[in-house]
């Protein structure tokens, strides 16, 4: 009885924590419009310039931040995982979350789930020192002949060490919410895994995002993921290319998760239409579209979603590839995007 009790009494204590984090982060108003910018923060210098850089940024209207870490973080629990010396620490992330809160900024921390796990030769931390959870083992050396390796999301103790890796990035950053990236995933389902070879790809993909979205429920953090791999490449009449949407099967994974994880569909060139955008919103779900480097696509895109005016759709996401974490603020359609949202008003978000 006395376990119990201890048990029960620690259960309150973490989830008293958690609602007083939820209680200090700050998030979009009811009825206002996500004006979110995602960036890959590379270490404790490059949280330094970004904080530098808040007060341009929430005087553009930024109300939302992603900060896609990766294995760029000083972890505890599987310090053999840091990428490098300079990885941001937990002190350092909490100081700019403090920052952030600040500048009306809610802070959503990112960890790329299954997919890019290599770049060109490289091979990211988790299949470097655990090469047991790779879907292609002992294939393809050097990366040669693939856009980027993943994991196996059926290994048994794959979510064991990356459950730990999310805590440590919630914890961190004080977060309320959490993205778990998971685009671009070309070798799900791979002939070349003991465990998933002649398995479905769609069930496969959903399995392992709805693992994330229990763990990061249990825990109180909203879901947050690209969402390329839940567009067919063939149905959605947009002409879509294999990195935007799906050739490999992953769809119908669209039909088997939870409709409160929010989808941040992706389109970087102009479109007549983008609908993939209603697609999702008909299944139920939130959506937050991500534009990039092109304003005329960047206004389309915009225009398209909020013109949906459906309570579900977020607002807009401004991405920031190859952009100078120095320039971030300065990024041209970043601001020509975050300043089009704010022009057409205010929604109204559903849960």
């Amino acid at each position: 009885m006395k376990a119990i009790s201890t048990s029960i009494v620690l259960l309150a204590a973490c989830a008293a924590a958690s609602a007083a984090v939820a209680d200090r982060n700050v998030r979009p108003k009811a009825g206002e419009h996500w004006r979110a910018v995602h960036k890959m923060v590379s270490g404790n210098k490059s949280l330094d310039i970004l904080e530098k850089q808040l007060p341009a940024l929430a005087g553009l209207g930024v109300n939302v931040l992603i900060c896609e870490v990766d294995y760029r973080f000083d972890f505890k629990s599987h310090p053999e995982l840091k990428a490098h010396a300079g990885a941001i620490t937990k002190a350092r992330a909490r100081k700019f979350t403090a920052a952030c809160r600040k500048h009306g900024i809610r802070v959503i921390p990112m960890l790329n789930c299954v997919g890019h796990q290599s770049y060109r030769k490289k091979t990211a931390s988790l299949l470097k020192h655990y090469p047991q959870f790779d879907e292609t083992p002992d294939k393809f050396p050097d990366n040669k002949g693939i856009s980027f390796r993943n994991w196996c999301t059926l290994h048994p103790d794959v979510n064991r060490v990356v459950f730990a890796l999310m805590d440590e990035l919630i914890d961190a950053f004080e977060a309320d919410a959490f993205h778990v990236g998971m685009d671009e995933i070309f070798l799900i389902g791979s002939e070349h895994c003991e465990r998933c070879k002649g398995k479905d790809p769609a069930k496969l993909l959903a399995g392992a995002i709805n693992d994330y979205h229990k763990h990061l429920k249990a825990k109180g953090v909203e879901m947050l993921m690209w969402g390329d791999r839940l567009i067919d490449q063939k149905s959605t009449g947009m002409n879509l290319n294999r990195w935007e949407s799906s050739d490999n099967g992953t769809a119908p994974a669209i039909d088997l998760i939870p409709t409160d994880i929010i989808i941040c569909p992706w389109h970087y060139t102009k479109h007549k239409e983008y609908l993939s955008i209603p697609m999702m919103l008909k299944k139920g779900f939130r959506v937050l579209p991500a534009g990039w480097n092109k304003t005329d696509a960047v206004d389309a895109l915009i225009d398209y979603s909020l013109a949906q005016k459906n309570p579900r759709m977020l607002g807009y996401m401004a991405t920031t590839w190859s952009v100078n974490i120095r320039q971030v603020s300065e990024y041209p359609p970043l601001i020509a995007g975050i300043k089009r949202v704010s022009s057409q008003g205010a929604g109204k978000e559903k849960k």
